[in-house]
């Protein structure tokens, strides 16, 4: 399980998040919605290692996820995808799944997790020898996706994996998001501003609104809710 109690983080005088406190239960779709400084990529951030935090605690499992280097934390299940489809530009598809499973020790199982990437995203297999900036956007952030999944993590971080993506793509990745939940036993908390496609794919969820919990509970629940539909959902 994901535990975040209290978790409070600053970007100098400006607090990101303050006081926030919620749970994912162990093998759930968690969706994080919320506007623009909410503090949902400041959540992301923090958890992977990339931002320190003022106060409060986060574990995954028995892991503190506030101490450590973001390396530390892929060792032990914990993989991000930054907004922006990051990816190594210079690098092919399948160079770049490569480097998603450096640290794995045993060739066959990394080889077998390449082989379930490319029946996930057959359109990554198709253009495995092409270099990744001649990717379209939507195939970069289905290889961003993919090359977290190679390092074979148990919790998997997606900040804003729809971004910029034609409406059939992001309908796509979706479902691939929930595929990967569902069949390969993944725990995915995903950050999105498409929050009724984030919410409609998701377990449970949480609003984020100026650094605070606004709601928090199961994702149709919040669906049904007349005050999260007219903040967050725009109807």
């Amino acid at each position: 399980m994901l535990k975040i109690n209290g978790l409070t983080v600053s970007h100098g005088a400006i607090r990101a998040l303050d006081n926030v406190s919620f749970s994912v239960e162990k093998g759930g779709l968690t969706a994080v919605i919320g506007s623009n400084g909410a503090g949902k990529t400041t959540l992301m951030r923090t958890l992977s290692g990339l931002k320190s935090a003022d106060s409060g605690s986060a574990t995954w499992n028995d892991h503190n996820l506030l101490h450590g280097k973001p390396e530390h934390h892929v060792r032990q299940g914990v993989s991000h995808v930054s907004e922006g489809k990051s990816v190594v530009a210079q690098l092919s598809v399948e160079e770049n799944l490569d480097l998603g499973a450096l640290w794995r020790r045993n060739p066959a199982e990394a080889k077998k997790s390449k082989a379930e990437v490319f029946e996930l995203f057959p359109r990554l297999h198709e253009r495995r020898e092409q270099q990744a900036d001649t990717l379209s956007g939507g195939e970069r952030q289905m290889l961003a996706i993919s090359r977290a999944y190679m390092a074979r993590p148990q919790l998997l971080l997606l900040d804003e994996p729809s971004l910029g993506l034609a409406p059939l793509v992001i309908e796509q990745i979706f479902q691939s998001i929930r595929h990967i939940v569902d069949s390969m036993g993944v725990t995915v908390v995903l950050v999105e501003q498409n929050a009724m496609g984030a919410l409609r794919i998701a377990d449970f969820g949480v609003v984020l609104n100026l650094g605070t919990i606004a709601a928090w509970g199961r994702a149709s629940d919040l669906i049904a809710d007349p005050a999260v539909r007219t903040a967050y959902l725009g109807f």
